[in-house]
């Protein structure tokens, strides 16, 4: 995605990741945390000096870095600040890249414990040979049991896609 490539590439000339980081960190949890703030980057309803002024002002509420605010207000300009969240995930790529970590996505039917996330964390170490960056979600769909993303490679152990497989191999029988 090019806004995440050129915004990476601005915070590594002028050595400021670790500030980019922690504006990742922030945006993640506003767009989580504020239904406002993720209307205004999806609606059409706004014009976009509305867009642009708002993103503008949540920007300098948040205390983000210049290189993300002065991206967010040409996001607003272009209208593709509803790629916001795509964009955040892919700076956290290429910052975990750069760090020589990889992402692991873990889905759980309940939260998990410290002494589990440790455990998995150690796990999958073990198994890709990089530092896990770990982010887990809840998704009480699932049963029980656990799906895992790390990069392309997808390990679905959950009771619901068990119970699905035996529906499949049931159909094929009967």
């Amino acid at each position: 995605m090019r806004y995440a490539t050129a915004i990476f590439e601005l915070a590594k000339e002028t050595n400021s990741l670790k500030p980019l980081e922690a504006d990742i960190a922030a945006l993640d949890g506003a767009l989580a945390d504020s239904a406002d703030l993720r209307n205004l980057i999806t609606s059409p309803v706004y014009t976009r000096d509305q867009v642009s002024a708002a993103i503008t002002a949540v920007g300098a509420k948040m205390g983000l870095s210049q290189t993300v605010k002065g991206a967010l207000g040409l996001m607003a300009q272009k209208r593709r600040l509803f790629a916001l969240p795509q964009v955040l995930r892919a700076l956290r790529s290429l910052i975990a890249k750069e760090k020589g970590e990889v992402e692991a996505e873990v889905t759980s039917a309940q939260p998990l414990t410290r002494e589990q996330e440790t455990e998995i964390t150690d796990v999958l170490k073990a198994r890709v040979g990089k530092k896990i960056n770990l982010k887990t979600t809840v998704d009480e769909t699932l049963i029980g049991g656990l799906v895992i993303k790390v990069g392309s490679h997808m390990i679905d152990s959950s009771i619901r896609a068990q119970l699905a497989a035996l529906k499949n191999s049931m159909k094929e029988v009967g």
